[in-house]
């Protein structure tokens, strides 16, 4: 009995080893998955600065995917990358410095930095290909951003755009126009924050007001035409019922007609 005993307690001792062992490497694997360095960056981690992942010059064409999620600054610039998808940086609620200057960026998805609003501070993307601005990649982010040296193109969908910028308002500094539409109103190499008076959606505006006149002088020939078919109708109405009563017999006439009846009586 003893020896039946000890052996129950032998295979419960292995069992119990055996499950504590699976628990501490599965919390390693675990925990080396999340703080682990980005293959090919270079990872240092500081008391009170949190963890910094540097991909520079690394000629990337994508954003990393294996970013570790306690991350708190990310260089990724001097780069290939030519754009920057929806939730790209969605698994990083702890990053604040993102650097994506001097790459090739020439498009922003909608919710290209969804997610970092309660924590990125410093958004630099400066020196890239980016030429229309999409207020829907800046979904919720109220950070500091670098957007300069961008070959940018102001037209009236950026003016409309930017009372719904929540970025900074001394980012938007960064917007110069290289190009603009229309090409005649002076926007060109002036930033379009600092342009009090640019109005680049004059071209719509008189669009606008020529349609709209368009559409008033249909609706009054419509009226027009109407009443003139209106007052031709009931004119030929009336000179029929005109000619129908002057074909009725006159009480006159009908005078006669008793009277001479009556002489032949």
């Amino acid at each position: 009995m003893p020896l039946l005993e000890s052996g129950w307690l032998l295979r419960h001792s292995v069992v119990m080893c055996l499950l504590l062992h699976s628990l501490v490497l599965m919390t390693f694997c675990f925990h080396h998955a999340a703080t682990s360095c980005s293959q090919g960056c270079y990872c240092s981690e500081s008391d009170g600065r949190g963890k910094t992942v540097r991909c520079s010059n690394l000629r990337l064409t994508e954003i990393p995917q294996d970013l570790p999620n306690d991350t708190q600054r990310i260089y990724l610039d001097f780069n290939l990358l030519t754009v920057v998808p929806s939730n790209a940086f969605w698994d990083l609620p702890m990053l604040s410095e993102l650097d994506l200057s001097n790459n090739e960026l020439a498009q922003l998805e909608p919710g290209a930095f969804r997610g970092l609003g309660p924590s990125l501070t410093f958004l630099d993307l400066s020196s890239n290909k980016l030429v229309n601005f999409n207020p829907e990649a800046f979904e919720g982010l109220r950070a500091r951003a670098n957007l300069t040296n961008n070959p940018w193109h102001c037209d009236c969908n950026l003016q409309l755009a930017m009372p719904f910028i929540h970025l900074e308002p001394l980012s938007l500094t960064g917007i110069v126009c290289e190009t603009s539409e229309p090409p005649d109103v002076g926007a060109e190499g002036v930033p379009f924050l600092l342009a009090q008076d640019l109005d680049l959606c004059v071209v719509m505006k008189k669009t606008t007001d020529v349609a709209m006149l368009v559409t008033m002088f249909g609706w009054f020939t419509m009226v027009i035409s109407y009443l003139v078919y209106y007052v031709r109708n009931n004119t030929e109405d009336a000179r029929r019922h005109l000619e129908y009563l002057k074909s009725l017999p006159t009480k006159q006439e009908q005078s006669e007609a008793s009277s001479t009846i009556s002489t032949v009586v």
